[in-house]
Order: C-alpha cells, then sequence, then structure tokens
C-alpha cells in the first residue's frame, strides 16, 4: 500500500529565510507520526504544505496520491484539519458547527458518536464564544473527524484540556489508527508524542535532527541516569569512563554520562577498588524529553 502522506526533499523559502530545508518523511496508513520542534522549527509550513495551504518551493509532496496544492479540491473531502483556533463561527453553536460540517461530507460520522466520544453534551447549544479553551479542543477534534477522513492533521490536540478529557483524546487516536487512518500529529507535549506516535521527525531551524520510533530514539543513549546509594565522601572526580557524579544529599550519588552495562560494572568496580559498600543502584531510562531537548540545544553546525 501507498504511503498516506509521501515528503521527499521538501524546501519551503519565504523570501530568502529558509523555514524547512530538505525535509524528507513518510506517513504510512494506520500510524500515527508525531512531528516535534520548538517554535520557528519548520513544522507549521510543513503541515501547511501537507494539507494543501502553501506551496512548496521545492521537493515532491502526495497525499492520498495528490499533489496537495494542485489537488487540493479533490482532496479537501478525505482529510480532516483541527486547527488550534478559527475556522468556527463564534456565535454558532457547537451543535450547529458539527451539523455543517456533516453536511460537507459524503458519508459523515454519526453526530452523536463524536458527542459521546469528546462528551460536548455539556456544550452542545453553547455558542462558540462561550466555551472554555479545552471545551474548543474537543470540538475542534469533532469537527476534524465528522467527515471520516483517511488523513487527519491534529495541531495541539489536547491544549487546554483537563486530565480526562486528554485520555479520551489519547483513546481517540489510537482508535482512528486502528481504523487505518493516517494521523499527522503536531504538539509540545512530549509524553504525548511518546505515548501516540508510531514515529516521531524531530526537526529545528527547517531540518530533520533525528528520526525513528520513540523507543528507538529514546533508547540511543542507554541509560539516562544512575543513582547510586554508597559509603559517603567517595572520590567522585576519579570516576571511570569520563562518568560524572554529584554527591546529594551524603551517601546519595547521582552519575551521568555515557551510561551502559559496561560503565555499569566499571562503577561498581570502581566502588569495590574504593572500599565502598553498596546498598542500592538505580538506572533511569532517557525519555523523549530528554532525546529533544539534547538535539534541540545543540548549535547548528
Amino acid at each position: 500500500m501507498s504511503a498516506a502522506i509521501d515528503v521527499r526533499d521538501l524546501t519551503v523559502r519565504y523570501g530568502d529565510t529558509l523555514a524547512v530545508d530538505g525535509t524528507t518523511f513518510e506517513l504510512r496508513h494506520g500510524e500515527v507520526l508525531a512531528l516535534l520542534g520548538p517554535n520557528g522549527a519548520g513544522k507549521t509550513s510543513i503541515v501547511e504544505v501537507c494539507e494543501g495551504y502553501r506551496r512548496a518551493s521545492a521537493g515532491r509532496v502526495r497525499v492520498l496520491g495528490h499533489d496537495p496544492y494542485a489537488d487540493h479540491d479533490r482532496l479537501t473531502p478525505r482529510i480532516g484539519i483541527m486547527l488550534q483556533s478559527g475556522g468556527v463561527y463564534p456565535r454558532v453553536s457547537a451543535a450547529d458547527m458539527l451539523g455543517l460540517f456533516a453536511s460537507f461530507a459524503a458519508h459523515p460520522l454519526p453526530v452523536d458518536l463524536l458527542v459521546d466520544r469528546l462528551e460536548l453534551a455539556g456544550f452542545l447549544h453553547t455558542p462558540y464564544i462561550r466555551l472554555s479553551g479545552g471545551e474548543r479542543q474537543r470540538l475542534a477534534m469533532a469537527l476534524a473527524l465528522v467527515g471520516r477522513p483517511e488523513v487527519v492533521f491534529l495541531d495541539e490536540p489536547t491544549a487546554g484540556m483537563d486530565l480526562r478529557a486528554r485520555h479520551r483524546t489519547w483513546e481517540l487516536v489510537r482508535e482512528l489508527r486502528a481504523d487505518g487512518v493516517a494521523v499527522l500529529l503536531t504538539t509540545h507535549l512530549l509524553d504525548e508524542a511518546e505515548r501516540l506516535a508510531d514515529d516521531v521527525l524531530i526537526i529545528d531551524r527547517g531540518r530533520v535532527l533525528a528520526s525513528g520510533s520513540p523507543e528507538a530514539l529514546t533508547g540511543m543513549g542507554g541509560i539516562g541516569r544512575l543513582t547510586l546509594a554508597a559509603t559517603a565522601g567517595l572520590p567522585v572526580a576519579a570516576l571511570p569512563g569520563g562518568l560524572t557524579a554529584v554527591e546529594e544529599p551524603a551517601g546519595n550519588y547521582q552519575i551521568d554520562g555515557a551510561l551502559d552495562t559496561t560503565a555499569l560494572a566499571e562503577v561498581l568496580a570502581w566502588c569495590l577498588a574504593h572500599g565502598a559498600v553498596v546498598t542500592g543502584m538505580r538506572t533511569e531510562s532517557r525519555t523523549l524529553e530528554d532525546v529533544f531537548l539534547e538535539l534541540t540545544a545543540k548549535e547548528p553546525s
């Protein structure tokens, strides 16, 4: 099966500013791809090209086999777009907006289904202008899905939501994936990306810094941190393998560096050589947030 979204060497320029620099990625049906990056990284430009609202400066982009800019009208009924704001009449109720969007689709989802799954009943007849931020997000999700899309673009889908609504939204995204829908997700919530995404694309300054599954990315650096409980006052400056340690409080050592199984063995051997009694050892895995901060903190070469 061909990719739902296929992006090859995408370049986007605004005058002399290079917003996207040769980005390549692929999103298959029934998968979630999280596009991550700091503000100004180029995420919005990439998504706007894929949605057909902006022409690529160079490269090739196909969504469901079509050029999203040239074939925008043909693609619109087959994609769903969730925006952070805009696109809704301020004094129209949520029920009327859902009915309107459903009328645009040939085979819309039952509105009652979305009302139930996203818990919209409590504000269904409230004008949009009076909705809270979280309620607007839930309505925006419903509007993106009511047309039964094959590809969905989700922009900060759980921003402003309470914990219950966030988890309900995550469940819905997983169901979309199980139904074969391709989901392109942009979010600043790294735990959200780690929970939902099959693959992650980390970009900064218009270039791809890393890509792969959350498990692959968080496993790139091995163990993130080692906490050691041992005899107080050990000479931590003499740790082997370029490792560093801070003793705080006394007898509790936070050890950082290139940690792997060999490094753990070296630390224990070092403790033995200094006559230390080890009473506890705990390792912590790197998170997607750790990887993101490490990559985006680097200066451009």
